[in-house]
């Protein structure tokens, strides 16, 4: 899918020229890399917010526009505002047609429905990995990575090792390692009795942590209150004294 991204060149820098272009919905960036100068750049902010809310948008190749040059490179990094809906800054990288590039790409998951662990035996997929960081050509970049689950057990896992990765694409970053991906567990159902047994162990904690009037015999509560008014009775004759 091919995603363009409009920007205009820009010629002032700073945090006050930041700030400014903030202030006429821009957001300011850069683009960089392939042995050529960096370029400052300046976006509309509400079509890229719209962008980056894009899942292809974070993992493909984008032409981006600037002026009367097109340029093909990755979203590298962008920055929010804490706690406004402001983006602050974002990067691209230039990519080469001949250089491999690193990337982070979403994993989906599908026919978990259809598995015997979770038709057969009820059981509940849980996905251990999200994402999967890679190297690849530019033109062999794939939006997503496609994991499927339809043949996996009850209690078993799906390792990296297991993963159909597209032509041209490779795993990077655990070397010697064969992460899990995605698994399916059973999940533990109480017996009455074990439910009557917690209950009944949750009721005498909060018993003996909480004592009330409840708990003591009248006898008990008399005398306490016995013992506090001869208290307070020899505290007011040593008083008069």
């Amino acid at each position: 899918m091919k995603i363009t991204v409009k920007a205009e060149t820009r010629s002032v820098q700073g945090t006050g020229a930041s700030r400014r272009l903030r202030r006429d919905s821009l957001v300011p960036g850069v683009l960089y890399g392939a042995g050529k100068d960096a370029v400052q750049l300046q976006l509309d902010h509400k079509t890229l917010w719209f962008q980056l809310k894009n899942e292809a948008f974070h993992a493909s190749i984008l032409d981006i526009e600037a002026g009367s040059e097109k340029t093909q490179c990755l979203l590298r990094d962008y920055q929010m505002h804490p706690f406004r809906p402001i983006i602050l800054h974002v990067d691209f990288q230039r990519v080469a047609a001949d250089k491999k590039i690193h990337m982070k790409v979403p994993l989906h998951f599908v026919n978990a429905e259809i598995s015997p662990g979770v038709k057969g035996a009820g059981g509940i997929a849980q996905h251990i990995m999200i994402e999967l960081e890679i190297s690849c050509l530019p033109k062999d970049l794939p939006e997503f990575i496609t994991v499927d689950l339809k043949d996996l057990q009850a209690g078993h896992s799906l390792h990296l090792s297991g993963l159909t990765l597209p032509a041209g694409v490779e795993a990077v970053g655990h070397k010697g390692e064969d992460p899990t991906v995605a698994t399916i567990v059973i999940p533990k159902v109480m017996t009455a009795d074990e439910e009557a047994a917690e209950a009944a162990a949750a009721a005498a904690v909060s018993a003996a942590d909480v004592p009330t009037l409840a708990q003591k015999s009248p006898e008990e509560i008399a005398a306490e209150q016995a013992a506090k008014d001869s208290k307070g009775g020899g505290g007011k004759d040593k008083d008069k004294k």
